[in-house]
Parts: structure tokens; sequence; C-alpha cells
């Protein structure tokens, strides 16, 4: 028990995530071991919320109607903290971006947090958010009413190193698709429309556009149909291609250079362009200062080392859909290394790092660092209550 004080509620969040270690990281493992994409992550958010509900938390399954979303309450205090579990993974490469530790470390801060609720004058909160691999998860959850009451929302991701402050690049993420004309490419290739044609004139025109570009951007993709059979002009070919910029607004004038090159493949062609976003764009990050260098502190104390200002400027670009969240309610995104390197994320040795003492390190650790990091936020929010 907290002897009501916050370092003796910050010692009783640290018991409390120790006394739950063996389940956090069995649940890490067994969310690593059977990885699923955006929309699909049915027994992760299964296994996420029976955590929880095991812990004593009320659990709404299929939350505002999203099959895959989950919401656990505990707690009735003023102060709403919520804490986001991701838990997708990667087409092909599994749980490359280490979301069974977000997932793993949620459900700790969460069991940490609700037991000293009543203390603190909280209401915990953990959210299971799908879909931050493209599909934007969080920004359809906002839109349905989710995150609006937060007074801080939270989550902890994992990195090759220790990095406290996000600053992600706003994202588009486009499905492209081109629809020509199929024929005989040996014995009537002028009856076709060459839909791969265009798709590669796209991409020239792509590379073209790079050397006039801010160095704050990117653009890339991939193309994921391009034709069946050599000796047929391909009628359709489709890609996945990303956007990035700094800002909501600097994406949107990038956006629509790169659209031109995409129409520029159509026009050479004559085959039709369709666009189609594969989620609304996710947003830069504001990041609460009061918050971070609560966070940072705490880290400090707890003996994580934050990386050097070369390495952290790379990590903390990342975009998120947490990013949308950020845009609404006060947030934090840290990044919490797992001793990867030269491995980094979306790379299938990161996701084997994802395993092991660095990865339950920065698990339990994560788990701790976001009670804390809420402790001193209600502290703050009662100080202020009283003033």
């Amino acid at each position: 028990m907290s002897d009501g004080t916050s370092v003796g509620m910050k010692d009783a969040a640290d018991e409390a995530v120790a006394a739950a270690s063996a389940r956090l990281v069995a649940l890490s493992e067994t969310l690593h071991a059977h990885p699923e994409t955006a929309w699909e992550e049915h027994r992760a958010a299964a296994w996420v919320g029976d955590a929880l509900h095991d812990a004593g938390f009320r659990v709404t399954p299929s939350y505002l109607g999203f099959e895959t979303a989950l919401l656990a309450e505990a707690g009735s205090g003023p102060t709403i903290i919520g804490v986001m579990a991701e838990y997708d993974a990667l087409p092909g490469l599994g749980h490359a971006c280490g979301h069974n530790l977000i997932a793993a470390s949620a459900v700790g801060a969460g069991l940490a947090l609700a037991r000293l609720a009543d203390d603190l004058g909280i209401t915990v909160r953990v959210y299971g958010t799908p879909a931050e691999e493209g599909g934007g998860g969080k920004i359809d959850m906002m839109d349905a009413g989710a995150f609006g009451d937060l007074d801080l929302a939270m989550m902890v991701h994992p990195a090759p190193v220790d990095v406290a402050e996000a600053r992600p690049f706003a994202v588009a993420h486009s499905h492209i698709a081109y629809d020509g004309v199929s024929a005989h490419a040996g014995a009537y290739p002028d009856q076709g429309v060459n839909a791969n044609d265009a798709f590669v004139i796209a991409q020239v025109a792509i590379g073209m556009l790079r050397q006039q570009l801010p160095p704050d951007t990117r653009v890339h993709g991939i193309q994921t149909v391009g034709g069946a059979a050599p000796n047929a002009i391909p009628e359709r070919t489709e890609g996945r291609w990303y956007t990035r910029a700094t800002s909501l607004d600097e994406l949107a004038v990038l956006e629509e250079r790169v659209h031109r090159c995409f129409e520029a493949g159509a026009l050479a062609t004559g085959a039709t362009l369709t666009i189609t976003p594969e989620s609304k764009p996710y947003a830069e990050f504001r990041t609460d200062a009061r918050a971070l260098a609560a966070y940072r502190a705490n880290a400090e104390r707890r003996g994580r080392v934050f990386a050097d200002a070369g390495l952290a400027h790379r990590m903390n670009r990342a975009s998120t859909d947490m990013g949308n969240v950020s845009q609404l309610v006060p947030a934090i995104h840290p990044y919490i290394g797992v001793d990867s390197l030269p491995y980094t994320n979306h790379q299938k040795e990161f996701a084997a790092a994802c395993l092991g003492p660095a990865a339950e390190r920065a698990l339990l650790d994560a788990a701790v660092l976001m009670a804390w990091t809420a402790i001193d936020a209600s502290a703050g929010a009662r100080q202020e209550d009283q003033t």
C-alpha cells in the first residue's frame, strides 16, 4: 500500500508492476508470437482485455463499434489519465515496431495506477487502439467520440535508444490504382493501355520531384499489383504510397505535388487513375511540456539514459496517429530503447530485439514510468484545484 506521499505512491506503482512482471512479459511474448495486422487484431484485443478484466477493470470490448478496439477503466476520480495500447503488427515483418511491448506496458501502467486511483483522485483508462500501422485507428476512434475528456494521454514506444520527445512527421497514406486495357503484348500491343507503364512514369516523376523537396519531407511507397503475365499488357496496377511533412499544412501542399506525378502517369499512357486515402492524415505531435518534463525526470531516476541529439533526431520522426490525439488533449509519446542497434524499427532484427532481457526491462520500465508520470500529473491537477 501507498503511504499517501508522491514517493510512497511511486514505490507502490513500482511494486505493482514488479508483482505483475511475469504476466506482462507473457502477454508481450504471446502478442509477439501471434502478430495480427491492422483491423485484424482480434486475439490481441481479447488478450489485452482479459488481462485488464482479471485485474478488476471495467472492460468494454468492440469499443465504439470497432471490433478490435477496447476501453478498460478503473477508479472514478476527476482527473482522467489515458494510456494507449497498440497491438497491430506489420505485414510480413510481425512485431518489428514493438507493439507487443506497447500493449503490455500499457497494461502494466494501468494495473499500477488502478491500485492508486482513489488516493490519486483519478480515473485510469487503458485504450486498445487498433490499426496504427497505416489504418489510423485512433483517428477513427476520435471521430467516434474517444479521448476528448482526457487530462493526459500517453504511451511509450520501443526504439533502438531512449528519446524523450516525439517529433513525428504528419503523414498521408494513399492507395494508388491505374486501370488500362489488356492486350497481347506480342501480337496486338497497340490495342493495349499499359497500366504498369503509368506506374513507372509516376515513380520516375516522383524521383525527379525529390530534388526540389524540402529536407524535412518524405515520399515513399510500394507497387502491390504490377500485372499477371509478361505477354499480356497489364490492365491494372496498384500501390500504396506515403507522403510525410512536418505539419498537416505542409503535408497538404506536398501531397498535391505528389498527386500530379501520379496524374502524369495517367496522362502519358491513357490509363485511368484512382487515388483513395487509406485513412485520414496523421498529424504532427504536440507534446505537453510539463508531462514530458516529469517523464524525463522519472526516467533518469529509473536509470534510463537518453540518446544524443543525432540519434534522437532520427528515431523521433516516425509518424503516428497519436499525433492526432495530441492535437486534442495533452499528450506525450516517449521512446524507450531495447538495445537493438545497429538494427532499427521495421527490420526483422528489431522484431527479434522486442523479446529478451533488454525488451523485458524496457517493458517494465515503460509501465512504471507512465505510472510515475501520471502520479506527477495528478499531483499537479490537485494543486491547481486548491489554488
